[in-house]
C-alpha cells in the first residue's frame, strides 16, 4: 500500500482511506449494514494490506459504527499506528442543540465520539457539512478549542460550496484558530463538479482531498441495470445515483475494464486516484471483494486513452450531496 501526507500536514495516511459507514446496528433504514463480527475480517484486511486511515461519523448508524470501529481498532494495533476520522453536524437526539456546528453541539459531540470509539483523541475531526444558522466564527472557535484540548490532532471539513469553505477558513486564519486540512468531498466519474471550484481551490491551498463514494455508490463497480441490496433499500443511495445520464459513464468503464482485463471498480477507482489533487478516497466496504479491488486499484496505471473513453461522456449536473 503507498502512503502519502494528508494535505500540508507532516501526517502520513495510506492511498486507501477504509470507510466505515457500512458497520453498525442495522436499521429499517440501512438493513445492510455489518455487525462487529462480519466487519472483524475487513478490518484485519486492512491494515494487513497496509490500510492506516479509518473513517466514521457520529452518525453513522446511530453511532454505534464509531463502536464498531473502536472495537476493532484496538485488535489491530496500537493506537497511534492508525489514523482515526470522525465526524460531527448530523442529527444524534431530538430536540434543541441534537444536531449542527453550535459550540454547545461540537463540543458535546466529540466527548460522546471519543467515549464511543475508546480513545483519547481523534487524529481528524471533521465538519459533515456546512451550517448557515451557526456563526462561522463560533464553529471554528470551538473546533481550535478541540485541538487544543488534544481531542483531535487535525481538523477537516465535508461537501459544501468554495466560498462557505473558504468563510471558515478565513475566520480561523484572521483569529489565529486551527484552519482544516483536508476536504470530504463527493468525486466520482459520475460525479465531477468539484472540479469546478472546490478541487483546484484544495489544490491551491494544499488542502487534502478525500473523495467520498468515489464509486458512485456502487454504480460503477456493475453492468448497467444490475441492482444490489444497498441499491434497493438505501433512499440516500437511490436519490443520489439514479440519473439516466450515469449509463453512458458506467457502459464506459465497463469497456475499458474488459479491454484491460481487470474489474471495473478498479478502473473507477484508479481513475480517482490519478488525479493529482485527491490524497485518499474513502472505499466503503461490505464484501472482501470491494476491498480487494479498492488494494489493487492504488498500483492500477490507466492509459491516456483510458482516461479520455472514461471522462468522454460526462454531462455537467445539478450539485447534489451537499
Amino acid at each position: 500500500m503507498k502512503s502519502t501526507r494528508l494535505g500540508k500536514t507532516g501526517l502520513e495516511v495510506s492511498r486507501i482511506c477504509f470507510g466505515c459507514m457500512s458497520f453498525g446496528k442495522q436499521t429499517d433504514e440501512r438493513p445492510w449494514v455489518l455487525g462487529l463480527e462480519e466487519a472483524r475480517p475487513l478490518f484485519k484486511r486492512a491494515w494487513d494490506a497496509g490500510i492506516n486511515f479509518f473513517d466514521t461519523a457520529n452518525v453513522y448508524a446511530q453511532g454505534t459504527s464509531e463502536e464498531i470501529t473502536g472495537v476493532l481498532l484496538k485488535e489491530l494495533a496500537p493506537r497511534q499506528e492508525i489514523v482515526l476520522a470522525t465526524k460531527v453536524f448530523g442529527r444524534m437526539r431530538p430536540g434543541p442543540n441534537g444536531q449542527g456546528l453550535s459550540r454547545a453541539a461540537i463540543l458535546t459531540e466529540i466527548d460522546n465520539s471519543l467515549r464511543r470509539l475508546g480513545t483519547d483523541y481523534v487524529d481528524l475531526y471533521q465538519i459533515h457539512r456546512f451550517d448557515p444558522f451557526t456563526p462561522v466564527e463560533e464553529t471554528m472557535q470551538a473546533l481550535n478549542d478541540v485541538v487544543r484540548a488534544g481531542k483531535a490532532r487535525y481538523i477537516g471539513a465535508s461537501s459544501m460550496w468554495a466560498w462557505q469553505f473558504s468563510k471558515l477558513q478565513h475566520a480561523a486564519e484572521v483569529n489565529g484558530w486551527t484552519k482544516f486540512v483536508s476536504m470530504q468531498n463527493q468525486v466520482s466519474l459520475t460525479y465531477r463538479e468539484e472540479e469546478r471550484e472546490m478541487l483546484p481551490l484544495c489544490g491551491d491551498q494544499g488542502i487534502a482531498v478525500l473523495p467520498w463514494s468515489p464509486l458512485a455508490g456502487g454504480k460503477l463497480t456493475r453492468p448497467w441495470g444490475t441492482e444490489t441490496k444497498r441499491a434497493t433499500t438505501d433512499r440516500y443511495n437511490k436519490s443520489m445515483y439514479e440519473k439516466t445520464g450515469d449509463r453512458d459513464v458506467v457502459e464506459a468503464v465497463e469497456a475499458v475494464a474488459k479491454a484491460r482485463k481487470t474489474s471495473m471498480a478498479q478502473v473507477a477507482m484508479a481513475w480517482v486516484l490519478q488525479k493529482p489533487v485527491v490524497t485518499s478516497p474513502i472505499v466503503g466496504v461490505s464484501k472482501m471483494s470491494h476491498l480487494e479491488d479498492a488494494i489493487a486499484a492504488v498500483d492500477f496505471e490507466l492509459t491516456g486513452d483510458d482516461v479520455k473513453a472514461l471522462e468522454a461522456p460526462y454531462k455537467p449536473l445539478h450539485v447534489a450531496g451537499f
